[in-house]
Formats: structure tokens, C-alpha cells, sequence
């Protein structure tokens, strides 16, 4: 009884003064370790064992050595069931395939399947979730099917598992089907099956599928209303999933957990909403003295994002426990409000911490120090990256430090560093090359740039309009007109600047060379109204002749 209502401590006193212990004892203490989490325990106990174990304490002690990874274990006590013959009981068998699919070994798990005379869908299962949770996804598939071929029903734990196959694959054609048959069988409506179905649609980006997903589970959970939270953000509908947050309480009865209030902050965050970030932040201080790690993180990179980087900070120091997120989310927040100096002592408190940097570390080390013009500190850090903590640079690495030097008008050393990178042929770094030899008028550096761009993307009119400023800015007015000349020839059209500009919530958009605007005449008049107030003011004399 204890060890079913997970009261173990009480169960193990009683097992412990029992005067005898039968089989049934020593396999409900067993089993009591295994559901409770206390895996070693159970592997422990079971081997103090002096009886002959029954079906129901092999499957417990194979279960936990699945949870432990222990293949060593579970592969003796899988040896102990062919012994004594309890490794034809179904439900053993179907520990023994979890077992060995959790510790990776998919041909085992593979041999025992196929000796089974008749496999059942909980067979079937098992055999379909680890091959989802092994990165097998297309084996755990066929395996679907072949349970559909044989005449067995498939029941929430197989959609469940199909499901997150493809939520994990966005093969958002197959779990279409997937969902129809849920509806056919009235699982979608459950939250167990249709948490898994609206996770999916967010991994594919489809908000109005989430929505009908979300509506039609009937009694929703917090791992529902958590799902949508996050599968808002990741379609970039934050104020949405920020509302559900809100009312999710009164509307569905739900109290928000940790996760929520981490999502909820991320909404806030994306949003710079700032008031309502702050109140999450008050309800954490009132629920409890102190918060889980992710949670912490999570209000630093909302203070940060919002714009009140002394709270990010005060937060980060009051964290009881930091983790390497921690310090990536401190550093890159610092870097963003171009306090270079405060994030490199940050990186140098985080190494006397033995907290070892990662990649994230390196770009938020980077972007601080081009923020705050620290060249030669930002070329420290990059040539560390490999030389000290074995992190090869990635391009967003290589582009931070294009952008240093860039503003530093190092454009030479730019160029050789691209040159003998990974990323020769990136467009975005060149591009950001030559946006700096504009900058800096280099117009050597800026020709090979340009000819590089031009080389891997023909097509594009970009190179020669930014080598074209870059003349215009030298004032070499002859090689304007053969830049010009050079576009002309290329046959690439130039697609005109416009803008976009939010009128009563419709943006409109102006075109350069466009007047088929149906209120052109009055925006003329306008414009001129303008011109007018700014040269009475001196403001911009010059702007009626460049209209």
C-alpha cells in the first residue's frame, strides 16, 4: 500500500522490520523503488534478493536499469530471466526491449521483438518509442505500420509516440493523416494525444492549426496551456500566448508552473512589456524564497530585453545557483547595451567560477567588444576560441569579428582573416565587408570585396550599388558611372527602395518612382507643407531640391 501511494520511506521500514519476507514483499519494495524514481535502489535491492525473483520483480529491476542506462545489470538480469524461463512473460519481454532501446542496443531490443509469438500493441509501442527516442524515426514508422498490417489497434500511447516522430521530423504531411485518424477515434480530444498534436503544428509554424488544435482538447492541462505558450512564440505571436498565460487560471482552472512563468517571461521579453515582465517577476518572489535556475535566466533576459539592464544585473547576483546560460545570458545582455568592459570582468568572474564557456559565450564576448570598440580584446577572444577551449569558430563568430574590425576600419586584416576561414564564399560576410570599406572609403579592399560578391552571386544587384557609394563616397565620379555602367550590363535589375509606414493599422507602402498612390496628390502637399515648416526653421534648406 506505502509503496503504491509512493510513501517508500514508510514501506522500507515496514520491509525492513518484517520478521520474514516472502516474494510478494521483496516485489513491491522493488517495484515501489522503480515507480518512484529510486532506480539504484531497486537494482540494489534486487540483488540482495535470496529467493528466486517472479515476472513482477524482473520487470521492475529491468525497468530501473533502463532508467540507469545500466546495460551491464540489465543484461545479467536479462540472462537470469532465459534461466529461469520469465523472459517469455509478455510484459517482461516489453521491459527488456525498453531496456535495451534506452541504452542504445536496437539490434537486442530487435531480437527479443522478433521472437515473440504474437506481439502486442504495448510491444509495439515500446519498440515505436525507442526508435523515436534514439533519432530512428523512420524505422519507428515502418514499425506503425506493420503494427496496422497485422490487425492491432492503435491506441493513444502509439499516436502519442507516431506523433512526436514527426513533430521531431516536421513531416507535417504524414502527421496530417496521423491527426485525422486521432479525430476518427476521438483521441484528439484528450490531453495527452493532442498536446503532442498541437507541439508538432508549432514545429511547422502553422499558428491557425495550433489554434484548432488547442480548442479541441476538452479538459486542458497545464502541459497543454504550456505547449501553446511556447508554440506562440515559436510562430512569433507572443502577445497571444502571453493572454493565454493571463487567463489561463480563471478560463481553465490551471495553475501556471515554472515552465509557464519561464514562457510567459519570454513573451514579455520579445515584447518589451516590461510591466507585465515585473509582475511575473512579483509573483515568483512571492510563491517562494527562491527559483529554479532556467526561471532566473529567464528574468535577466527580460529585464535585459527590456531595456533595464541594472535589473538584469541585480537579478544575475541574487541567483543562488548559475549555470553556463546563466553567464551567456549575462554577457550577451551587456554586450546588447555596449558595456564591453562589465562583460569581459563577467567572463573573467565566470572562469574563476570553473564554469567552462561554450560557443554562445564566445558570440556574446565578440558583439560586446565591436559594441564598445575593444579590437584588440575581441581578437583575443576569437583567437582563444580554438587555441585554449577547443571551440571551433562558427560564422556567426567569423561575422562578429568582421563587424569589429570593420568599425575599426582594420578592413586589410578583415579580408585575411575571411580569406582563411571556412566561410570564404559567405555572402553576408562580405557584404558586411564592404559595408565597412564604404564606411572607411577603402576603395582597394572594397574592389575585391565587390568582385567577390559579384562572383558568387551574379544575380544580385547589391555588390554594385554598395561599390557604386563606395566611389560616390571617395568622390570618384567616373568609376560611379562604370559601376553603374557594369549593372546596366549585367542585366540585373535593381529592385527600388520603398517604405513601409503604419496608417490606422494598414501598412502602406511608397515606392521610389511610384505615384500610383490614390492619395498621391494629397501626400505631395503634405510633403511640401513639410519642406516648407523645415526651411523656415533651417532644419533641411536643401530638401525641396532633392524631392
Amino acid at each position: 500500500m506505502y509503496a503504491k501511494c509512493n510513501n517508500v520511506e514508510c514501506a522500507r521500514r515496514i520491509f525492513a522490520e518484517m520478521p520474514e519476507r516472502n516474494l510478494v514483499s521483496w516485489s513491491a519494495l522493488i517495484a515501489g523503488y522503480d515507480q518512484s524514481g529510486r532506480h539504484a535502489m531497486a537494482v540494489d535491492l534486487f540483488a540482495q534478493m535470496k529467493l528466486q525473483p517472479n515476472e513482477y520483480a524482473y520487470a521492475s529491476v529491468i525497468s530501473s536499469c533502463g532508467s540507469l542506462s545500466a546495460l551491464t545489470q540489465g543484461k545479467q538480469v536479462h540472462a537470469s530471466t532465459l534461466k529461469t524461463g520469465h523472459c517469455g512473460v509478455s510484459f517482461v519481454s516489453n521491459s527488456l526491449i525498453s531496456m535495451y532501446m534506452r541504452c542504445g542496443c536496437f539490434d537486442n531490443a530487435f531480437s527479443i521483438f522478433n521472437n515473440l509469438p504474437e506481439p502486442c500493441s504495448i510491444s509495439y509501442n515500446t519498440m515505436i518509442t525507442g526508435f523515436a527516442e534514439n533519432l530512428q524515426p523512420g524505422k519507428g514508422l515502418e514499425l506503425f505500420k506493420l503494427m496496422k498490417r497485422e490487425g492491432l489497434h492503435a491506441d493513444k500511447f502509439s499516436y502519442v509516440a507516431v506523433l512526436g516522430i514527426c513533430s521531431k521530423t516536421e513531416d507535417l504531411s504524414t502527421g496530417e493523416g496521423l491527426h485525422c485518424h486521432t479525430i476518427k477515434l476521438g483521441l484528439d480530444i484528450t490531453a495527452f494525444v493532442g498536446n503532442v498534436i498541437l507541439t508538432m503544428y508549432s514545429k511547422c509554424g502553422l499558428i491557425m492549426e495550433i489554434d484548432k488544435a488547442f480548442e479541441s482538447i476538452k479538459e486542458k492541462d497545464v502541459i497543454t496551456c504550456n505547449a501553446y505558450i511556447a508554440a506562440c512564440s515559436h510562430c512569433e505571436e507572443h502577445a497571444k500566448g502571453l493572454r493565454l498565460y493571463k487567463e489561463m487560471e480563471g478560463l481553465f482552472g490551471v495553475d501556471p508552473d515554472e515552465f509557464t512563468l519561464t514562457s510567459a517571461l519570454a513573451a514579455c521579453a520579445e515584447l518589451s512589456y516590461i510591466y507585465y515582465g515585473a509582475q511575473v517577476h512579483a509573483r515568483l518572489i512571492r510563491a517562494k524564497d527562491s527559483f529554479d535556475v532556467g526561471v532566473g535566466n529567464a528574468i535577466i533576459n527580460m529585464y535585459a530585453k527590456c531595456g533595464s539592464i541594472r535589473r538584469a544585473i541585480l537579478v544575475f547576483h541574487s541567483l543562488q545557483d548559475r549555470n553556463l546560460v546563466s553567464w551567456n545570458t549575462m554577457i550577451v545582455a551587456l554586450a546588447n547595451h555596449g558595456l564591453g568592459r562589465k562583460a569581459i570582468d563577467i567572463f573573467e568572474k565566470m572562469k574563476d567560477n570553473g564554469v567552462t564557456p561554450d560557443s554562445v559565450t564566445f558570440i556574446g564576448l565578440l558583439k560586446a567588444c565591436s559594441h564598445a570598440g575593444l579590437v584588440d580584446e575581441g581578437l583575443a577572444c576569437f583567437n582563444s576560441m580554438k587555441e585554449t577551449y577547443g571551440i571551433l569558430p562558427k560564422i556567426e563568430h567569423l561575422s562578429c569579428l568582421i563587424d569589429l574590425l570593420g568599425r575599426a576600419g582594420r578592413l586589410e586584416e578583415a579580408e585575411e582573416y575571411v580569406n582563411t576561414s571556412d566561410f570564404v564564399n559567405d555572402l553576408v560576410i562580405w557584404g558586411s565587408l564592404l559595408s565597412s570599406c564604404r564606411i572607411h572609403r577603402d576603395v582597394l579592399v572594397g574592389e575585391r570585396a565587390a568582385r567577390k560578391l559579384m562572383e558568387l552571386q551574379p544575380s544580385s544587384s547589391s555588390p554594385y550599388v554598395l561599390l557604386s557609394n563606395l566611389y560616390a563616397s571617395d568622390g570618384k565620379w567616373e568609376a560611379v558611372a562604370e559601376a553603374r555602367k557594369l549593372l546596366k550590363g549585367s542585366g540585373v535589375k535593381k529592385e527600388p527602395g520603398h517604405s513601409l509606414i503604419a496608417v490606422k493599422d494598414i501598412a502602406e507602402k511608397f515606392t521610389v518612382g511610384d505615384f500610383s498612390h490614390t492619395r498621391i496628390v494629397e501626400i505631395i502637399e503634405a510633403l511640401q507643407g513639410l519642406n516648407l515648416i523645415a526651411e523656415k526653421f533651417y532644419l533641411l534648406p536643401d530638401l525641396c531640391r532633392t524631392i
